[in-house]
């Protein structure tokens, strides 16, 4: 199934789809006659199989690539699972590629994030300017335009983030953080940071994931409706023009007119495919026969491919073989009696076997996770102090964690093997929650619950729908759950802190929580928070980032499971040529944000 879950948006509905500019083409045909074969028949593109494996290419073992049309576009899967309904990027959830957090191929942000380390790159916006500590000046590009030819000015850009005031938009909690966005002139935005509270690491997060919508197609919509509306003939300001989409597949054709030419290039593809797979096999078939290009999708044990002489490829060729971009948690309950307790936390915290979790559930593309929320390799190794979490941590030692429920807890064991407190209390009888099919999840939960159970501790696995299961987690209706809060941003690690710590803004359980979902509190967590997001020095911001990653060790209301990519990034160069890898390094691993560079410069097959 779809693994492609950190990039899921939580609230909102869809849109209906317009049957009028769909395809005809069945499933079955698209599956069955041929599979991407058949996708560029559909499309006029033509097709032919995959040449053998060559090698020698510094993004992959290259292949001798597709005749004709088919050989000028690429082929993606991971993003799309489901018949398209929706190309509004205000909406909830809308489709490939108009979601925040993907490829910036219709709509574009100011400025695009680099995973790597941590900088900024230019998209609408030339730079970004910061003349005091409150203000942050941005230029835009020069003869930025709009698909329909129209110009894209600076108030396109101040009509989207004032939509945030009145429309309920991804990006709206920015203004708990901004005061004013103005256009100071036609190609010039100001925003206007508030002293308190302050954080500009928040604030460019948004410039970096806030995709600029034209003012003219979206200011028809009330405030009430604009989210809602589905947007099927989307103009945007990106290299690709949407060309058509059924349940089958989406397909993009290059915008030969885009205003970024002159800045970025012009795509060696003429068209971009993303077929629709019913599950992440299907995808991976196709990425091993090279009739995909590229993927963002969970593919097991990838390196069996090279092995086998395909021309596969990830980041790395060696483990993790990912960049590491987030941190799925277990979070415990901290209301239910016993979970309550910090040291029967602790000890599920040390009975927990994190090497069989990143070589089982992750195949070997996660290390064994560390005592701490701040990720330790990338952007976030600067923040990140590995003597404390040495000294203050855990790590997988099934007899400390029975030494802690025996000595320390003086807990002795039931006649069914599971520990019992001296109040009475059983360790035992819970429930760990985490969506149905995000299938490494689902083996890394049952990987807790094997684990607990060998030191005496009493937890099941139950993997509900998404909905049902986010629901009851915003609410505080679980007892143990495997979720992820934000992963490596502008604003990391600050606001996974935040997530996992802050209790301002957040309900009391019973209603909807949009982070801190188990509600720890501790006082010194906010006065930490906002020196660190007011921090003007890296040893400043890591000052304050050690004393929270402490106060997380010793309370411990969450342990760090694996570490996941922000986004899988996987290839075959078959037909594209010059991905970027770690040996070269021209681009991020990243398909959102400063990732979109690679899609300029690999190179056909043989071109």
């Amino acid at each position: 199934m779809n693994n492609d879950h950190h990039l899921i948006d939580t609230s909102g509905a869809d849109s209906p789809v317009d049957e009028g500019t769909t395809w005809l083409a069945s499933r079955r045909s698209f599956l069955t006659l041929g599979g991407l074969a058949v996708t560029g028949a559909v499309l006029g593109v033509g097709a032919s199989a995959c040449g053998t494996a060559e090698t020698g290419n510094k993004g992959g073992s290259a292949g001798k690539g597709r005749a004709g049309a088919s050989g000028e576009t690429m082929f993606v899967a991971g993003f799309q699972w489901g018949p398209p309904k929706s190309f509004n990027p205000l909406a909830a959830s809308p489709d490939w590629p108009t979601a925040q957090g993907q490829s910036q191929l219709i709509y574009e942000s100011l400025l695009r994030f680099n995973l790597i380390d941590g900088s900024l790159h230019p998209g609408l916006a030339k730079g970004l300017e910061q003349p005091d500590q409150r203000t942050m000046k941005l230029a835009l590009q020069d003869g930025t335009k709009w698909s329909d030819g129209s110009d894209l000015t600076a108030d396109d850009v101040v009509f989207t983030f004032e939509l945030g005031k009145t429309a309920s938009v991804n990006y709206s909690t920015v203004w708990q953080y901004i005061d004013s966005v103005t256009a100071t002139d036609p190609r010039t935005v100001e925003f206007k940071l508030k002293t308190k509270p302050f954080n500009p690491g928040f604030v460019k997060n948004f410039l970096c994931a806030t995709l600029i919508v034209p003012k003219a197609v979206f200011s028809k919509f009330s405030a009430d409706k604009v989210t809602a509306e589905a947007n099927l003939k989307p103009i945007g300001s990106g290299p690709f023009l949407l060309d058509r989409y059924d349940q089958t597949q989406v397909n993009l054709k290059r915008n030969d007119s885009y205003w970024g030419k002159a800045v970025f290039g012009t795509p060696p593809m003429t068209t971009i495919n993303h077929p629709i797979f019913k599950s992440n096999s299907d995808g991976d078939l196709k990425l091993e026969s090279g009739e995909i290009d590229a993927s963002q999708q969970f593919t097991a044990q990838i390196w069996k491919m090279w092995q086998a002489g395909k021309p596969v490829s990830t980041w790395m060729k060696k483990k993790p073989y990912h960049l590491p971009g987030n941190l799925p948690l277990l979070i415990f309950n901290l209301n239910k009696k016993g979970l309550n307790n910090v040291k029967v936390r602790r000890a599920i915290a040390y009975a927990i076997n994190y090497p069989n979790i990143a070589t089982t559930a992750m195949s070997d593309y996660s290390d064994p996770a560390n005592a701490s929320l701040i990720v330790p390799s990338g952007y976030e190794s600067k923040f990140y102090d590995p003597a404390a979490v040495a000294a203050e941590g855990w790590k997988y030692d099934k007899a400390k964690a029975i030494d802690i429920l025996e000595n320390e807890l003086q807990a002795k064991k039931g006649s069914d093997g599971i520990y019992v407190l001296p109040d009475g209390t059983k360790l035992g009888g819970w429930k760990l929650v985490t969506p149905t099919g995000w299938t490494d999840w689902n083996t890394a939960c049952e990987i807790v619950a094997k684990s607990a159970k060998e030191v005496g501790i009493g937890i099941t696995t139950v993997f509900p729908q998404f909905p049902t299961m986010f629901s009851a987690l915003q609410n505080g209706n679980f007892d143990l759950a495997m979720y992820s809060y934000t992963g490596v941003n502008p604003a990391s690690p600050w606001i996974r802190f935040r997530d996992a710590m802050d209790n301002r803004g957040v309900p009391a359980a019973g209603k909807t929580a949009f982070w801190n979902y188990n509600r720890f509190s501790n006082p010194d967590v906010p006065a930490l928070l906002d020196t660190a997001a007011g921090a003007t020095s890296d040893t400043d911001a890591k000052a304050a980032y050690t004393k929270l990653d402490t106060i997380y060790r010793e309370n411990i209301p969450v342990v760090p499971l694996m570490y996941r990519p922000l986004e899988f990034y996987e290839f075959n160069a078959s037909n594209w040529t010059n991905f970027p890898t770690a040996e070269n390094p021209y681009a991020p691993p990243m398909w959102q944000g400063a990732g979109i560079q690679w899609l300029f410069k690999i190179k056909r097959v043989g071109s």
